[in-house]
C-alpha cells in the first residue's frame, strides 16, 4: 500500500503539456506521492502555443486524468491561467465540480494572505511583442528537445543532468537582470497591497526569498517548472517548502499501473465523473 504525504496545499506551474520538453512522468510520480487539500495549477499547464496534434503522448494525457481523479476524490483544484494557456481566460471564474478556473487567487493561510497568479502580466515581452514571445517559445522548445537527448546520453553514462537553457539564461546578463527585475516588481507590489506571500511561476526559476522595503516585507515564491527544474511548492504546518524531484523524489512512487493502458476514452470518463459530481452538489 502506498502512503501519500498529506499536505494542505501544493502549487505547480509551467508543465507545458503538449511539448517535447515536458517531463510528464516525473510530474505523475510527484502527484502520486501527495494527498493535498488544495492543488493550485499556476499557469502554462497545457501549452497551446506549441500544441500539435502530432505530439500529445499518453503520459501527458495521464497527467490530465490524474488531476481529474484528484478533483473527483475531493481535492480542490484551482487552475490559474497563464500565457501559454491563455485561451482558458475566456472561462475565468467558472467551475466544474471541484475545479475552478481563475486569472488570480487570494487565499488566507493561517491568518496570512497569499496572492497567486502566473506572472506573465509583468513580462513586457509578452505584453508588447506577443509574436516575438511566441517565436522565442518555439526556440525554447527546440532547445529543451536537444537537452533531452543530451541528458539521455549523460544518464546512460551515469553522469549528472545538464540544463542548456539554464546555462544560457545564467550566462546572459540581460536575462539575469530581467529575472531580478521581475521578482523585485512583484514583491514590491505584494508589499504595497499587504500580502504576506506572493506566489507565481512563468520564468521557470524556482525560488523562495523574503523581500523587504520601508513599507513592509513579503515572501516571494516561484514554483519553477516541469521542463528543466521539476519543482513544486508545498504549504503545511504554517511553512512553505520547495519540492525538488531530483533530490526529494520517493522511489516508492512511480506512474500507477492503472495508468499504463489508459486511452483518450478514459480521460473522457474522468471528465464525466467530475461533471456528475458537480450535478450532485
Amino acid at each position: 500500500m502506498k502512503i501519500r504525504r498529506k499536505i494542505e496545499l501544493a502549487v505547480i506551474s509551467d508543465v507545458h503539456l503538449g511539448t517535447y520538453g515536458c517531463h510528464a512522468k516525473h510530474l505523475l510520480t510527484y502527484l502520486n506521492s501527495i494527498e493535498p487539500k488544495k492543488l493550485i495549477l499556476n499557469g502554462d499547464i497545457i501549452d497551446v502555443w506549441q500544441f500539435s496534434k502530432r505530439y500529445f503522448p499518453k503520459s501527458h494525457l495521464k497527467v490530465i486524468k490524474k488531476i481529474m481523479d484528484m478533483a473527483a476524490d475531493g481535492v480542490e483544484i484551482i487552475y490559474i491561467t497563464g500565457n501559454h494557456d491563455e485561451m482558458l481566460r475566456k472561462f475565468a471564474n467558472s467551475t466544474i465540480g471541484n475545479i475552478s478556473i481563475v486569472n488570480k487567487a487570494v487565499l488566507e493561510l493561517d491568518g496570512k494572505r497569499a496572492w497567486f497568479f502566473h506572472g506573465d502580466v509583468f513580462d513586457v515581452s509578452i505584453q508588447n511583442a506577443r509574436f516575438l514571445a511566441k517565436l522565442g517559445g518555439y526556440g525554447y522548445d527546440l532547445l529543451t528537445l536537444i537537452n533531452r537527448g543530451v541528458n539521455w546520453f549523460l544518464e546512460k553514462r551515469g553522469k549528472e543532468r545538464y540544463s542548456l537553457s539554464k546555462k544560457v539564461k545564467n550566462g546572459v546578463k540581460g536575462a539575469v537582470k530581467f529575472i531580478n527585475d521581475y521578482e523585485k516588481v512583484i514583491a514590491e507590489l505584494a508589499i504595497e497591497n499587504g500580502y504576506d506571500y506572493v506566489v507565481c511561476g512563468h520564468i521557470h526559476q524556482p525560488k523562495m526569498e523574503y523581500f523587504e522595503n520601508k513599507n513592509g516585507k513579503t515572501l516571494y515564491l516561484n514554483s519553477g517548472d516541469w521542463v528543466e527544474n521539476f519543482t513544486a511548492l508545498e504549504y503545511q504546518f504554517k511553512r512553505w517548502k520547495m519540492y525538488n524531484y531530483d533530490s526529494d523524489k520517493l522511489s516508492a512512487f512511480y506512474v500507477d499501473e492503472d495508468f499504463e493502458n489508459m486511452e483518450i476514452k478514459d480521460l473522457i470518463a474522468a471528465i464525466t465523473i467530475v461533471d456528475k459530481h458537480e450535478k450532485k452538489k
